[in-house]
């Protein structure tokens, strides 16, 4: 958990907010994968069913952890969490992206929605957290302001080779960041309690998509 929230304050001379110049579409050049709800590993806290934290209907993945819930494992100290864990596409090297619509219903706050998992001292490459209304890279840059009770459109592209990460929201590049080392990667999406959380946490997940840059 303290890994998922290190400062990245050493390399912000390398992130760059990047001020909006109009939509464009951020998965030109790149193969959408075949996904399916098998791809959609469920992590909940431990002890409660799946369907008291998770549902899926009509296309839409409804995730939701309160803080005084367990971990997803009994031996974990991390925070709660109920996330979808994308398997079958982990990767450490090519160019690839997480493509999803975003829901954040009023009053979830101090909470990670999103999540390229792998990183090298960290645990994470690129974390997207939603705080009293904002979604942040990590807690260092606002990437969307007004973000409750809106369905919002997220791609984030990490490009394993060159170690960078971009990210687009409503097909408007707001970031580009370094990467944080050399891992074994997967995206996550979901909720994952951070510091200063709101008891009751909760996001909606739709058009989840993976793709990788062809060749």
């Amino acid at each position: 958990m303290a890994r998922l929230l290190l400062s990245i304050s050493l390399c912000l001379g390398l992130v760059h907010h990047v001020a909006s110049s109009g939509p464009v579409d951020p998965t030109k050049g790149f193969a959408s994968l075949p996904l399916n709800q098998s791809n959609f590993h469920v992590q909940r806290p431990y002890d409660v069913p799946e369907d008291e934290r998770y549902s899926f209907r009509h296309g839409v993945h409804k995730l939701w952890v309160y803080s005084s819930d367990e971990p997803h494992t009994p031996t974990s100290r991390t925070k709660p969490r109920t996330e979808i864990r994308i398997s079958g596409y982990d990767y450490s090297s090519g160019v690839w992206q997480f493509e999803g619509y975003a829901y954040v219903p009023r009053g979830t706050s101090g909470v990670c929605i999103m999540q390229v998992f792998g990183a090298s001292p960290h645990a994470t490459t690129a974390a997207l957290v939603v705080y009293n209304g904002s979604l942040s890279y990590y807690t260092n840059t606002v990437l969307l302001e007004n973000v409750y009770d809106r369905w919002f459109q997220v791609n984030v592209i990490h490009d394993a080779n060159a170690s960078t990460v971009k990210i687009y929201i409503d097909d408007q590049l707001k970031m580009v960041a370094p990467g944080r080392g050399e891992a074994t990667h997967y995206f996550k999406c979901g909720v994952y309690a951070q510091r200063y959380s709101s008891y009751y946490m909760e996001s909606r997940w739709k058009g989840i998509k993976v793709l990788k840059m062809s060749k």
